[in-house]
């Protein structure tokens, strides 16, 4: 009996050290991909030794020319970079939401905090709100502020209609407010004047033009809202087995809850502030990683992070090469792959229960 429990014990082990390596070398492909591809080409020799240089300090680098340095490391480096922190953001915020709620159609997008972030940003363009000595700091705090608030009127508006706060109520309510807010967002771009512009391209998600100061504003937000929501796998664990069973094996449900809501907000608004808004990756991304993975919290969460950032790397990487030199904005590329991986989800799923 021993034997086979440890046996069982080393086949899972042995998986989760396979999966970690696919999803590394995944995340490495995929970085290194679009850090080589784009209108410019370039090798893999001189980017490695640019990126070497460039974060640690080490190797020679005086016979790269100085123009091929500039766009590997102002423009294409931050921008990847960018991309892999919001995918990651996105993707872990939804498996924590769907864990929470036991809700698989949960995540920013389809609970309208995506959408209450992205009124909190618009309106942070069009009233110019800024903080002293930190431009993007302004638009960030917005979004974050905005999100949460439209999260807690999301949950307090279901609680009122259903006080059992049944999946099928908090989808509606979500997406009841996502409407709402979508159109007072669109009544702010048509009063947006100058700003017009800046305001429907960034609604549409984009990369474009972003460079490490971006990178220097989700950092910080991400490492805020990410290393204590993994550390919550296991209290996430114990929601799957339902909250009242959560509160019996001595987790503190509204204190967990109310932890895992702010730090989604978190993420979700930080991403909406630098990326504008895109979709379908914490709806998607943590359906794939939990059919690779299991359901278990603890590999769920890490993995979706991995997961999700080379899956936003990807799109960006498909946004700017598909129409070159033109650029498709990279919510428009989320919403099409990953509404076509989810419509193929959602159809193997019935099947299998047939």
């Amino acid at each position: 009996m021993k034997n086979s429990k440890t046996t069982g014990k080393e086949i899972m082990h042995t998986k989760t050290v396979l999966l970690s390596v696919f999803a590394m070398l995944l995340f490495l492909v995929v970085f290194f991909l679009s850090m080589l591809t784009g209108s410019i080409g370039f090798s893999l020799d001189e980017t490695i030794r640019l990126i070497l240089n460039c974060l640690f300090g080490i190797g020679d680098i005086s016979d790269i020319p100085d123009s091929v340095t500039t766009i590997i490391i102002n423009v294409r480096l931050p921008r990847v970079i960018l991309s892999a922190l919001v995918g990651a953001a996105l993707s872990l915020a939804g498996a924590a939401m769907q864990g929470l709620l036991k809700n698989p159609l949960a995540d920013g997008s389809t609970l309208g905090i995506a959408s209450g972030g992205a009124l909190g940003a618009v309106l942070s363009i069009v009233l110019g709100i800024s903080v002293p000595f930190f431009p993007q700091a302004g638009l960030a705090i917005m979004s974050i502020l905005s999100s949460f608030l439209s999260l807690i009127f999301i949950l307090t508006l279901t609680y009122k209609i259903d006080f059992n706060l049944s999946n099928q109520t908090i989808i509606l309510t979500g997406v009841i407010f996502s409407m709402l807010t979508g159109s007072i967002t669109s009544l702010l771009v048509a009063l947006s004047g100058n700003n017009l512009r800046q305001v429907v391209f960034w609604s549409m998600g984009s990369f474009s033009g972003k460079g490490w100061s971006h990178v220097a504003l989700m950092l910080p937000f991400f490492m805020i809202g990410a290393v204590p929501l993994i550390s919550l796998s296991r209290e996430l664990n114990a929601f799957s087995l339902g909250e009242e069973q959560a509160g019996f094996i001595g987790v503190s449900t509204r204190k967990v809850k109310f932890a895992i809501l702010v730090l989604v907000s978190v993420l979700v608004g930080i991403s909406v502030a630098v990326g504008g808004t895109i979709g379908f990756v914490g709806l998607v991304i943590p359906h794939i990683t939990r059919f690779i993975s299991g359901p278990d919290h603890k590999k769920l969460l890490p993995f979706s992070v991995l997961f999700g950032a080379s899956f936003l790397m990807g799109t960006d990487l498909l946004a700017r090469t598909v129409l070159s030199p033109a650029e498709i904005p990279i919510g428009v590329v989320t919403s099409l792959v990953g509404g076509i991986l989810f419509i193929y989800i959602f159809y193997t799923g019935i099947n299998a229960r047939r």
